[in-house]
């Protein structure tokens, strides 16, 4: 048995280090780079490779040496049998690379792996090995925590790479006129408490930490701030490469531009997406985690070395389940961003609430955020909360309205509201909660009651006079619609021939273009300029309504109103809502005959019409309460509209004439061929290839299921794919997608996909070596055992002394690991794409 592990760990190990790359025999022109021990040949090995006792293994000789281009010793490899450590041999793989003159060392039993950077700190974990390339480039840079802690950070330090001889301007050199040339120039100079951020992270620095979190109210200038850090650690070489990860698409366009705009003189930002052949040219990398773990492409692209700073923009997001295995794939330092405090489910007793419950998953996420950046005890490395930012007048008030119906005040209560509904079993009475508005209980008086609040009760502009910027969050996408139509009916109706159905604008993914449509608001050309006050610059369309987007990070400061005409049961959610209206802005106009109008912006409103505030803040003090009209009881809930109009044909058909014909185990030739002719019909769809390219799937497969899912020609379909490519499981359409448009060059089997799945989880867990095994099974039976899944979830455990597949004594060996697998699995794991 020893030597059956033996040679497994070895099989395993020879694999990544090929796949990563690197040579055991001459390729052509280039000459093998991987050497074994000292003085033995290949074959001379055999299976125990780690109890071998020639000569050289008894002076202490590496398993695996990995060179150079000049034939100098790069890299050790240590390795373990299966059921060993690989830190155990962390002391001897030193010593041997310090003999070697080698800096970096892998430490791997053929399942866990680690690389230990000398000149760092102590191994991480790795999924993949690290390419010789990748490891040229970090060997360039030498980390230093005391040179990182010892930089001089001043207010300018931003500044003085926009532009070095600012101070010299006599602009600036005047105060009169200071405050003035800054913003001219847009010329970036930390605040008091951004300067803080920067320096409690020398100060965490100073102590060996190598992870950070800032949590930092939406509006207070986060991307300002990792500006400043990103310079920090480049400046003092502490990294000579960093990626910047954003949760969305508009993200990534937001913060490459922000980031240029402060490093650019300096420093070269790319957006991946934009520079997939050459990103390796720029110091900064800006990328949507959802691009990067689309077909695990990360572990394709990259190697673990090739950043040495790893910044996630709204933490709690782009490192939630298994995007958080792309975070840790990456070794080295470590900054979390997020705008979420961890305390915001302060009045939450986890004992009390039910696992389904939202923000007992928010709850989990908030937790796992701080401790991923070594936050465990609650304290992240920086503090900025809203409250310091309205204080400090950095931030501008919020005005909490509180609107009700009479009918959402029902629904919002314990009791619910109750309607007759006649159906085909007579009448009966159905009771409604706010859960169900607009999912299962349709209400168009109370939508237009919502809209008729916002437009008499929304804060106006104060220069034009017109309703202020507004975003409305719906229920769905239905919702949306049912909206903004009302909104354009209504304003007609108020302000005639102004704004011809532009007043209201649906922003939700299943609307063409509506990535620039959050683009242009903020820039105040949507629909146009507004014809209210010639020449003065903001939107026509005064209203965006969506359902998702425009929350995380969307910047809009002139922004005057929110509207949640839904429930939110995440506190994310909240928090990143309420955040759109909180930043500072000055209205500005010049009359034609050259006045001067302006006036600052010196709070927002956020009507919130399902008593939002009080669920997420318990005993919320309104700051305005608005009567809303009462209104009848309906009768029943409106019908859904139909997708499709009904056609009923009358006249009788019958079937003229069947044939069979029996189809082999191969499958007819049109279903074998069926991907390579759906790859050439998809790719060749412009609205497609546009979402995928913009990472609008959702729009994207609702394309193939509008114009192509069981159309004729093709009659295309997931179960004639997964047949066609003889699949041992289920497929996506978002798989589908990822093959056609060469972000995967296949469809990965079952076994594939779980051995990836276990692999997250190890990057993201990080557990000690003796549970590997255990836990890649565990997880395993799990997703794909039905009967499994029943035992553990209903704690029948005795059943697992009958169960062939895991022991009873393998379940108790996994000790804490017993409950975490499940929850982990119920929360990112798509147990569909298995059976």
């Amino acid at each position: 048995m020893p030597a059956k592990k033996e040679a497994a760990a070895r099989i395993k190990i020879n694999k990544l280090l090929e796949n990563s790359g690197w040579r055991f025999f001459d390729d052509g022109d280039r000459k093998a780079n991987i050497r074994l021990e000292v003085d033995m040949k290949l074959g001379d090995l055999g299976d125990d490779f780690e109890n071998s006792e020639t000569p050289d293994k008894r002076r202490g000789a590496a398993d695996f040496v990995l060179l150079d281009d000049a034939g100098f010793p790069l890299v050790v490899v240590e390795a373990k049998r299966e059921e060993k450590d690989p830190l155990d041999g962390k002391e001897q793989a030193r010593s041997y690379a310090q003999s070697q003159n080698a800096r970096f060392i892998i430490l791997s039993n053929g399942n866990l792996h680690y690389f230990w950077d000398l000149e760092r700190g102590n191994p991480e974990v790795i999924t993949e090995f690290p390419t010789q390339p990748s490891l040229k480039h970090r060997q360039t840079f030498k980390p230093d925590n005391h040179r990182l802690a010892a930089e001089e950070v001043g207010p300018d330090y931003v500044a003085l790479t926009q532009d070095p001889a600012f101070k010299d301007d006599p602009r600036y050199v005047d105060e009169a006129t200071r405050a003035q040339y800054l913003y001219d120039r847009n010329l970036r100079i930390l605040r008091d408490y951004q300067l803080r951020a920067v320096r409690e992270l020398q100060k965490a620095a100073a102590t060996g930490q190598d992870r950070y979190l800032f949590e930092m109210a939406t509006g207070t200038g986060k991307t300002l701030v990792s500006a400043a850090v990103i310079k920090l650690f480049l400046k003092t070489g502490n990294a000579r490469r960093v990626l910047f990860l954003v949760d969305r698409l508009e993200l990534e366009d937001q913060a490459a531009k922000n980031l240029v705009r402060c490093l650019k003189n300096d420093y070269t930002t790319y957006i991946y997406k934009e520079h997939r052949d050459d990103w390796s040219r720029a110091e900064i990398v800006v990328a949507t985690v959802q691009s990067l773990a689309a077909g695990d492409k990360y572990r394709r692209l990259f190697s673990p070395t090739d950043f040495d700073l790893v910044i996630s923009d709204e933490a709690h997001r782009s490192i939630s389940g298994n995007a958080r295995a792309v975070f840790e794939y990456f070794v080295g330092y470590k900054l979390g961003l997020t705008a979420t405090p961890k305390d915001y489910l302060k009045n939450l007793d986890p004992a009390r609430v039910s696992a389904n419950d939202p923000r007992a998953w928010e709850r989990r996420q908030l937790l796992d955020t701080y401790v991923t950046f070594g936050c465990a005890s609650g304290d992240p490395t920086f503090r900025y909360s809203l409250l310091d930012g309205v204080r400090d007048e950095v931030l501008v008030k919020l005005v909490a309205v509180d609107a009700h119906t009479d009918i959402t005040t029902e629904l919002l209560s314990e009791k619910g509201y109750a309607v007759l509904v006649e159906d085909e079993e007579g009448e009966r009475e159905e009771t409604f909660f706010q859960r169900d508005f607009e999912r299962r209980f349709f209400s168009d008086r109370t939508n237009q009651v919502f809209c008729e609040a916002v437009l008499k009760s929304a804060l106006r502009d104060p220069v034009s006079g017109e309703m202020g910027k507004t975003i409305v969050f719906c229920v769905s996408q239905r919702h949306a619609s049912r909206i903004t139509q009302i909104l354009n009916q209504m304003a007609d109706l108020v302000w005639p021939g102004k704004y011809n159905s532009d007043f209201a604008v649906q922003v939700t993914s299943n609307i063409p273009d509506a990535q620039q449509f959050t683009v242009n608001f903020a820039n105040d050309n949507l629909g146009g300029h507004s014809q209210v006050l010639p020449g003065y610059r903001t939107s026509k369309t005064r209203v965006c309504v969506t359902v998702g987007m425009m929350t995380t990070g969307y910047d809009c400061p002139d922004l005057l109103n929110l509207a949640l005409m839904r429930p939110v049961f995440s506190p994310t959610d909240f928090v990143q809502i309420k955040g759109r209206g909180t930043r500072r802005y000055r209205f500005e106009h010049r009359d034609e005959d050259g006045a001067a109008l302006a006036a600052d912006k010196t709070g927002f409103k956020l009507f919130d019409f399902f008593d939002n505030c009080k669920y997420f803040e318990e005993k919320f003090n309104y700051n305005e309460e608005l009567k809303l009209p009462v209104q009848g009881k309906s009768t029943g809930p409106a019908p859904e509209p139909a997708l499709v109009d009904e056609v009923t044909i009358t006249e009788p058909d019958a079937i003229r004439q069947m044939t069979e014909t029996p189809i082999g185990a191969e499958g007819m030739r049109v279903d074998r061929e069926l991907f390579e002719k759906a790859r050439a019909e998809l790719s060749a769809d412009r609205d497609i290839e546009k979402a995928v390219a913009m990472d609008q799937w959702d729009r994207a497969i609702q394309i193939i299921r509008e114009k192509y899912e069981d159309k004729p020609e093709l009659f295309l379909n997931l179960g004639k794919l997964q047949r066609s490519e003889k699949l041992d499981r289920r497929l996506t359409w978002r798989e589908v997608l990822e093959r056609v448009f060469g972000l995967t060059d296949r469809f990965p089997t079952k076994d594939e996909k779980l051995d990836d799945e276990v692999a997250k989880y190890i990057s993201i867990a990080k557990p000690e070596s003796r549970f590997v095994p255990l836990i890649g099974n565990y997880l395993k039976a799990y997703v794909t055992d039905e009967e499994f899944r029943r035992i553990i979830d209903g704690k029948d455990y005795a059943a697992l002394n009958f169960y062939p597949g895991f022991g009873r004594q393998e379940f108790q060996d996994l000790d804490g690991w017993r409950d975490r697998i499940p929850e982990y699995v119920k929360d990112y794991v798509s147990l569909n794409q298995f059976m």
